[in-house]
Parts: C-alpha cells; structure tokens; sequence
C-alpha cells in the first residue's frame, strides 16, 4: 500500500473517529438515570424508559468497540503493519478495508 493510500485510510479513520465521538456526546443522555414520570401513563412508560436507556447503553458499547478497534489500526498504520493480514500476512483488499477501515484479517482468514 502506497502512502497516499494509507493517507486515504488515515483520514477516513480519523473522520470516523470524530463521528463516533459526536455520537457519544449525543448519546449521553440517552443513558441517564430514568426519572419516575408522575405524568406518565404508569408502568408502560416507565417500561419503555428503561429499554430506551439499555438500547442507548448498548449503543455506547459498540461505539467503544468500533473506537478501539480503529485505534488499534491506527497502531497497524504507525506500525507499518496495516493493510495486512495478521495471520497469514498476505495483503488485505482494499475494498474489504473500505467497507471494516480496522480490518486486520483477509477475507479467507477471517472467514476460516
């Protein structure tokens, strides 16, 4: 991989990273405490409140995957590693890595 390429990758990784921290940022609320709504229409609310608060937190959960695992190739790329397989160390296609940017398999090991 040619260094305008891993700049590509670099950048895209970058944005990523910025849009998962906006969606943190966005979602913090989401998984806050569930206050009891008087209002409400009892237990339903109250219900529907609590899954929207696990859904949130579940959210969170994998936008810390996805950032770690994007920090992690971000390491590969420090590390003259990224963009090859790191079990059988033949290249990982460019396309695999446009749609998973912290790919660290080929599609074969991967799947295998």
């Amino acid at each position: 991989m040619n260094s305008a390429e891993l700049q590509h990758f670099r950048q895209l990784i970058h944005q990523r990273l910025s849009d998962l921290a906006a969606q943190s940022a966005a979602g913090h609320e989401a998984q806050s405490v569930v206050e009891l709504d008087q209002q409400a229409v009892g237990r339903l609310s109250r219900m529907d409140a609590l899954q929207n608060q696990a859904m949130a937190k579940a959210q969170q959960v994998r936008r810390d995957t996805e950032k770690h695992r994007l920090q992690a190739a971000l390491i590969r790329m420090e590390e003259n590693e990224f963009g090859y397989c790191e079990d059988c160390g033949e290249e990982i296609a460019q396309g695999r890595l446009e749609l998973d940017l912290a790919a660290s398999k080929c599609v074969s090991c991967a799947s295998g």
